[in-house]
């Protein structure tokens, strides 16, 4: 089983393929390609097309999308987001949503409680609280926080992120940390565990998970009643 995994909800983005072995959950990284700041609107499909050609595939050869779904960049998760839904929309193929934050949790190979955070930028955190057991992450909680206020949250949980700022902040306040890189390939395990379990969505399904609201929200006038 072929996968394209797409990430655009940063600075800077990428794109891979991976194989996955059907019955064994084991899968092979193929090779991932960069895609730079502010360009990926005009990068992100050429690229795609470029990626699966150097390896002898077509875009029809492509039997799931696993899609970074956010927290991160507005305009990056949109240009991201509507490329593969245009792509399996055309092909048919199922699409499978990931956050980041997810992938950040089972990324550290903790085991328990585990809290992951991304730098948001403004002096604000990504968190999101898990459960982590045997390389699978139970939901509990997501959301934007202070730095303080991420701090305080964290205690009672191991910190996995793959930001050192946030790192070296959580150790000086006596935490247990996991400073981890999120790459491709670890998007793909926890896409396929996903695809396994059947966790996938339409085109017309698939959104943004922002988790900030947008400066349009935040600073948009109050409609007046009178």
């Amino acid at each position: 089983m072929l996968l394209l995994v797409t990430d655009t909800s940063g600075k800077h983005g990428s794109v891979g393929l991976v194989r996955a072995t059907d019955g064994t959950g084991d899968i092979q990284f193929i090779e991932s390609v960069p895609l730079a700041g502010g360009t990926f609107s005009a990068q992100l499909v050429p690229q795609i097309a470029g990626l699966l050609g150097k390896h002898g595939f077509s875009k029809h050869d492509a039997d799931a999308f696993v899609v970074i779904s956010g927290p991160g960049s507005f305009t990056g998760l949109r240009v991201g987001l509507a490329a593969i839904k245009a792509l399996a929309e055309i092909l048919q193929k199922p699409i499978v949503p990931v956050s980041l934050l997810e992938v950040a949790a089972v990324a550290g190979d903790a085991e328990g409680n585990v809290i992951a955070a991304l730098d948001a930028g403004r002096g604000e955190v990504y968190t999101g609280e898990y459960e982590v057991s045997g390389g699978a992450a139970r939901f509990k909680n997501e959301q934007l926080l202070p730095r303080n206020e991420f701090l305080s949250t964290a205690h009672g949980f191991m910190v996995s992120t793959p930001d050192p700022g946030l790192a070296d902040l959580a150790r000086q306040a006596g935490l247990r940390v996991f400073l981890i890189t999120v790459g491709v390939e670890a998007i793909a395990k926890v896409g396929y565990r996903k695809l396994r379990a059947g966790e996938t969505v339409t085109p017309e399904q698939l959104e943004a998970n922002y988790i900030r609201r947008s400066d349009a929200e935040i600073f948009a006038k109050p409609v007046s009643n009178s």
